[in-house]
Order: C-alpha cells, then sequence, then structure tokens
C-alpha cells in the first residue's frame, strides 16, 4: 500500500511539474524590439518582391507634393518564429507587412505610402530608420500605419 501511494504521489508531482511546463505562462515571450528598416529591405527577397512601382517614406522621410490622398492604411502580420533568431523573424514578417502596404497602394491607385509608423500593440512609434517588432518563442509580429498617397 506504502508503494501504491508513493508512486500516486510521484505521478501527482510529475503531472503539475508537466502542467506548469507546459502552460503558456512558461513559453510567454514578448521581447519588443527596434530592427533597421534599411537592412530589411536590403533582403533580397524585399527587393523583389515589393519592386520599384511604389515608393515607401518612413517616418518623417521627406516625399513629393501629394496629389491625391487615398487614405490611412493599418497592416498587422505575424509569422513563425520558431527555429529562427528574432531579427531574421523580425525582417520577415516586416516584409510580409510591407507587401501588405503595396498592395493596398496598388489597389487604391497610388503610388506612394507615406508617414509609415510602426503601431506594435496600439503603440505608435515613428522612426526615419527603425521599425517595431515583438518577437516571442514561437510568433513575430509588426504592425504598421501609412498614408496611400499619389505623388505627382
Amino acid at each position: 500500500m506504502e508503494i501504491m501511494i508513493m508512486n500516486m504521489k510521484k505521478i501527482a508531482v510529475l503531472a503539475l511539474t508537466s502542467l506548469t511546463l507546459l502552460s503558456s505562462q512558461a513559453f510567454a515571450r514578448d521581447d519588443i524590439n527596434a530592427y533597421s528598416v534599411a537592412d530589411a529591405l536590403n533582403q533580397g527577397a524585399a527587393k523583389s518582391k515589393l519592386g520599384t512601382n511604389i515608393s515607401f517614406y518612413f517616418g518623417e522621410q521627406a516625399y513629393g507634393e501629394v496629389e491625391q490622398d487615398l487614405g490611412e492604411y493599418k497592416t498587422n502580420k505575424k509569422t513563425n518564429a520558431f527555429n529562427k533568431s528574432d531579427e531574421e523573424a523580425c525582417q520577415w514578417v516586416f516584409l510580409s507587412a510591407m507587401i501588405a502596404l503595396k498592395e493596398r497602394a496598388v489597389q487604391a491607385g497610388g503610388n506612394a505610402v507615406v508617414n509609415i509608423k510602426s503601431n506594435y500593440k496600439h503603440n505608435l512609434t515613428s522612426s526615419n530608420d527603425t521599425f517595431q517588432c515583438g518577437a516571442g518563442t514561437f510568433v513575430a509580429g509588426v504592425a504598421l500605419t501609412g498614408q496611400v498617397v499619389k505623388l505627382k
């Protein structure tokens, strides 16, 4: 009987330990960092997928005269970050967000997206040089907002 009680205690301890280790809190990580826009846009995939038909202006970068304002657009993208460095996952998901901005500009008849800002977890940050990315154990995310316009 004593052996049976000891085995039950071991099973209970093992079960509780497993639940603790496998809970989402044990893996919860959401490190928010700034990454270089230039580095992300200079990747081969970015150059081929974004092309040259749409121009992008981050933060307070200067751009030409606006002929038509086609509205603000927001994008929020996530990607699998498992077995990737934070920077690699963040550059990949940033490209996904940029493709969404490009597609919106094309759809609206624009030729540029201006005043692009990071909007991760509704925290609007403006930079000419960096974007914000949240990287966790399994997922990385980038949220951007920008004004779709037609420049003269």
